[in-house]
Order: structure tokens, then C-alpha cells, then sequence
């Protein structure tokens, strides 16, 4: 039997900031066989997370950076193509953290889920039921509280976590108020995600489109973006409102730090909370939001978007292009067909 070839993309440099194409090279080698006790996932559909951003970075983050050499880390999807495990046999679909790479040989603790067949598409599980869904589900609920008549705020809400995130307070009775970037992601949030508000944060009236939409106050701000955006929610804050720190997309560089407005005095005099949290932190909470996500999808109560690019050559230049804005939804590439 021929052995296939597993091309791989690398870290090349460390970025300056958001990665660029340049920053990465695509290798390709012999696949590898699994030894005892391991498996080989044929990699289907490899995600693309803001996050990523961090993960190769130089600057003090919540993991190891990815080594220079070393194959991009990223959450896939695909099928186990060999096995040497039993209970993992030929055929099974799993997601995890495999890498921007056609083949993993892996360990059965390194899958992060074994997707049973529900009806949806497998590469779902990388976005609104992957760490994109759990993510709005966990940080809404469990930091944001929301309550049945709160007005909720969410920035970047075109995005794959932060459309879900609107969505799930309005399942919870919530009004909601959408930050995104141009007409057309403020349109989408509104027809498609439906946000009662959208607001286009390039607007040059941007501020008094803010006040206007938050003239009852922001009892919980879904931050995605930090910076600008998040300066001018603050000033809009509610007796007793949360904060939920999720993302900082909109900050260049974390080095030197970024300076701005202090928020302490929001904090104080509104007696509000901010609390920033990552996901990886609480694997516990996977199941619990993967069904109501999944509930709610089949109810049709929960839509998602999904903006797929084709082909392993495609992944240096995608991260950029997430904060270029060039997505709508969740941006993943496909770099095989399922069997």
C-alpha cells in the first residue's frame, strides 16, 4: 500500500503581532503510522480562531506558543483512518487539537470529542458546537447572568462567537444590541442572528448610535474586541452590570501594553463585574452546552454561518484574514472530502 504524504503548514517566524502568510511554510512528509495504543485521524476540516493569534505569539499567553518549526496548532475534524485502539475503530469521526495538517497520530486523551451521528455536519463541531458555541454558551450564562428583559451588548456579533453569544440571550428574553464592522455584517446581524439592534461601530455617528440603543443602560457587555468599542460601552453600563472579557480583537499589539481609559470608576460606581475567562479552563461545561446548542439548532431556534475555504494552502493567510473582517461566520478550511 502506498504511504500517503501529510503535508503540514509550520510556524516559520514568530509574527509581529496578527500572523501573516509569510509567517508559515508548507512542508510535506510520509505519513506516519500509529504505534501501539494510538490512532491516525485523516483531518477533514481544520479551524481558524482568533485565538490563534495568541497561540504564536512571543507574549505571555494562557498556552505554550506553538514552536518555531513546529506544525500550526489548530482544532480538526476527520475520521480515524488507522487504529490500534479498539474502541476507536477504522471510520470513527473525531474532533481535537490535530494541527494544520492532513494526518495526526494521537492518543486516544488528545480527541476531544467522538462525534455520534445527530444529523449535523461534522465540521459544526469546530464552530457552534465546538469552542465557538461552548465559549458564547459559557461566558453568556455562567459570567453574564442574563435575566429576561436585560439589554445585552455584544461586540464583534457577526462573528462566529459573538452571533451566538446574541442569540442566546434572546432565547434567554433578552433585548440585544449587535457591534460589528459595515453595512453588511450589521445587516446580517440583524436579518439573519436576529439582534434587535445592529450597530456598525465604522460609522462616524457610532457613539450616538450607542447612546441611543443603550439609553436604558448595558446590564451584561459581551467583549470581544476590547479597545475603542469597549471604551464607549463602558460609559453605558447598568446599576449591577457584568462584563464579560472573551476576546481583544481589537487591539494591534500587546507589546509594549496597550494603554486607554481606566474602567475602575465604571466599575465602582455602577457596582458592576468584569471577568475574563478562557474556555479550555472549563471542559467540564462541554456537554452541557452542546446540548442546548444542538437543541436549539434542530429547533431552528439557533442559526450559524459557516465561510469554508479550500485547500491546506489556504491556511498561512487565513488568520489575517480574520482581522482583515474577510469572514462571515465561522471560518474553517476543508482539506478532504468525508468518506
Amino acid at each position: 500500500m502506498t504511504t500517503p504524504r501529510n503535508r503540514q503548514v509550520l510556524l516559520a517566524r514568530r509574527p509581529a503581532g496578527v500572523p501573516q502568510a509569510d509567517d508559515f511554510e508548507l512542508t510535506s512528509t510520509p505519513a506516519v503510522e500509529p504505534g501501539p495504543g494510538q490512532v491516525r485521524v485523516r483531518n477533514a476540516y481544520l479551524s481558524v480562531e482568533p485565538a490563534m493569534r495568541g497561540w504564536v505569539s512571543a507574549v505571555a499567553n494562557y498556552s505554550q506558543p506553538v514552536p518555531i518549526g513546529g506544525v500550526m496548532r489548530s482544532f480538526a475534524a476527520g475520521w480515524i483512518d488507522r487504529s490500534n485502539v479498539p474502541d476507536l475503530p477504522v471510520g470513527t469521526r473525531v474532533t481535537g487539537s490535530f494541527g494544520w495538517q492532513d494526518y495526526a497520530v494521537v492518543e486516544p486523551a488528545a480527541i476531544e470529542q467522538v462525534v455520534a451521528d445527530e444529523g449535523l455536519p461534522l465540521q459544526a463541531y469546530l464552530g457552534v458546537l465546538g469552542i465557538n458555541g461552548v465559549t458564547a454558551h459559557y461566558g453568556l450564562l455562567e459570567l453574564g447572568r442574563p435575566r429576561a428583559g436585560d439589554t445585552v451588548v455584544v461586540s464583534t456579533a457577526a462573528g462566529a462567537v459573538g452571533s451566538c453569544a446574541g442569540q442566546i440571550a434572546r432565547l434567554h428574553g433578552c433585548r440585544t444590541v449587535g457591534i460589528a464592522g459595515g453595512e453588511h455584517k450589521t445587516r446580517l446581524c440583524k436579518d439573519t442572528f436576529g439582534f434587535d439592534v445592529a450597530i456598525d461601530y465604522k460609522a462616524p455617528d457610532f457613539n450616538e448610535q450607542l447612546a441611543q440603543a443603550c439609553a436604558g443602560g448595558v446590564n451584561v457587555y459581551f467583549d470581544n474586541t476590547a479597545g475603542p468599542i469597549s471604551d464607549a460601552v463602558m460609559g453605558h453600563l447598568a446599576i449591577g452590570a457584568r462584563v464579560v472579557v472573551c476576546g481583544t480583537a481589537a487591539l494591534s499589539s500587546w507589546s509594549p501594553w496597550p494603554q486607554g481609559p481606566r474602567v475602575e470608576r465604571h466599575l465602582l460606581v455602577k457596582r458592576a463585574s468584569m471577568a475574563g475567562f478562557v474556555i479550555f479552563d472549563h471542559p467540564q461545561h462541554q456537554p452541557v452546552a452542546r446540548r442546548d446548542l444542538v437543541q436549539w439548532i434542530r429547533a431552528g431556534d439557533l442559526v450559524y454561518l459557516e465561510d469554508v475555504l479550500d485547500g491546506l494552502e489556504q491556511a498561512p493567510d487565513a488568520i489575517a484574514g480574520l482581522y482583515r473582517g474577510e469572514n462571515l461566520g465561522k471560518r474553517l478550511i476543508r482539506i478532504a472530502e468525508l468518506p
